[in-house]
C-alpha cells in the first residue's frame, strides 16, 4: 500500500537514490489523482451503467444536470440518449444557469456567449431545440429539482480536458459508452440550403495558418455566427453572406439541411458533429478536444487538405446532369 512521506522522507529518498525517488513521485501523482477522485465521485455516485439502470428502475425517471457551456452541453446528448435507451425510463434534462465561465483552454478570446457557461437567453435557445429530441421527455431550467445525474463533474479535474475527446467526457462521469459514429440530433432540414457551403469560425480555437480567402472563388458560401465573427471573415472573403439566425432549432436545420458545412471547435460544429451532415473541423493544435466520428467527417490541418476538401465535397453535392 502506498504511504506518502514527510519533507525529511522525501529528500533523504532524493539523496539516497534517484531512480526511487522518481518512482515514489510517480506513485504520489497516481495517489493523489485517486484521493481527488474518490472525493468528487463517491460511492453513492451513478458512476456505472449498472448503478444508472438500478436507480432508474426504482425510481421510474431519471434527472439530470449540465451547467453548459452550450456546446458541452451538445456533446452530453449521445450520453444522454444512450442512458435514455438503457434504461427505458423518462430523462429529464436540467440545465443550471448563470455558473462562471472557467478560464479559457487555451485562447485569449472571449467567450461568444459571455461571461457566464448558460445564461437565459442562451438557455431559451437551447432548450427550445432540446425539446425536440425524443429522447428527452423535457428540458427544464433548474431549480432545486432531484437530481440523480450530475454531469458537472467532468470538470473536477479527474479527466484531460486539453486532450481528450469532448463528446466522451459524460461517459467518463457516469459509466455509459456513447455511440458517437451515430446521429445524436434529430431535426427537420432546411433544404433551402441545401446547395450552400455553411461556415462558421469563431475567434476562439483558431488554427493560425489557415487561410480562408480562397472561398471567395465560391459563390454559395453562408456565414451562421454573430456580427463581429461575420465581419472578420468577410475580410477575407469580400462576398460573404451572412444569415442571422433567430433560434438554435433554425441553426441547426440549416446545417442539417445544407451541402457541407466548415467550422472550428465552437457551438455551430456542435451541431453539425450531432448531425452527421458532412462536415469539415478545423483541427486546433493546442486543445484537440473536438473528435469528428462517423459518417461524412472530415478534419484538416494543412490549407492543401482544406481546399482539396471543400473542392471535392462541393462537387458532389452538385446535382448530376
Amino acid at each position: 500500500m502506498f504511504k506518502k512521506k514527510n519533507l525529511i522522507g522525501k529528500l533523504w529518498l532524493k539523496y539516497r537514490d534517484y531512480h526511487k525517488y522518481k518512482q515514489y513521485k510517480w506513485e504520489l501523482k497516481n495517489y493523489t489523482e485517486q484521493e481527488a477522485l474518490n472525493f468528487f465521485m463517491g460511492d453513492e455516485r451513478l458512476d456505472t451503467q449498472e448503478k444508472i439502470v438500478e436507480v432508474a428502475k426504482k425510481e421510474g425517471l431519471l434527472n439530470i444536470i449540465h451547467s453548459g457551456n452550450a456546446g458541452d452541453v451538445i456533446y452530453a446528448l449521445p450520453t444522454i440518449k444512450k442512458i435514455a435507451e438503457v434504461t427505458g425510463v423518462p430523462v429529464f434534462l436540467y440545465l443550471r444557469l448563470n455558473q462562471p465561465l472557467p478560464d479559457p483552454i487555451f485562447s485569449n478570446k472571449p467567450h461568444s456567449m459571455g461571461a457566464v457557461m448558460i445564461g437565459n437567453g442562451t438557455a431559451t435557445k437551447l432548450i427550445t431545440l432540446l425539446k425536440t429530441q425524443s429522447y428527452l421527455s423535457d428540458v427544464r431550467v433548474y431549480e432545486n429539482q432531484k437530481i440523480h445525474i450530475d454531469l458537472d463533474f467532468f470538470r473536477s479535474k479527474t479527466i484531460p480536458l486539453t486532450n481528450s475527446n469532448i463528446a466522451r467526457w459524460c461517459g467518463y462521469v457516469t459509466g455509459v459508452t456513447p455511440e458517437l459514429w451515430r446521429p445524436w440530433l434529430f431535426v427537420e432540414p432546411d433544404t433551402t440550403f441545401n446547395d450552400k457551403i455553411v461556415l462558421a469560425r469563431s475567434e476562439r480555437y483558431r488554427n493560425s495558418t489557415i487561410d480562408y480567402s480562397f472561398l471567395k472563388n465560391y459563390d454559395n458560401v453562408v456565414f451562421l455566427g454573430i456580427p463581429a465573427e461575420y465581419e472578420d471573415m468577410k475580410k477575407h472573403i469580400p462576398g460573404l453572406k451572412l444569415h442571422d439566425t433567430s433560434s438554435f432549432l433554425e441553426m441547426a436545420q440549416i446545417i442539417a439541411g445544407c451541402r457541407f458545412f466548415i467550422g472550428n471547435q465552437s457551438f455551430p460544429y456542435s451541431l453539425a458533429e450531432a448531425l452527421k451532415c458532412p462536415r469539415i473541423l478545423e483541427g486546433y493544435y493546442h486543445v484537440p478536444h473536438v473528435i469528428p466520428e462517423g459518417e461524412n467527417a472530415h478534419d484538416f490541418y494543412f490549407q492543401n487538405h482544406l481546399e482539396s476538401l471543400v473542392k471535392r465535397l462541393n462537387q458532389a453535392g452538385q446535382p448530376k446532369n
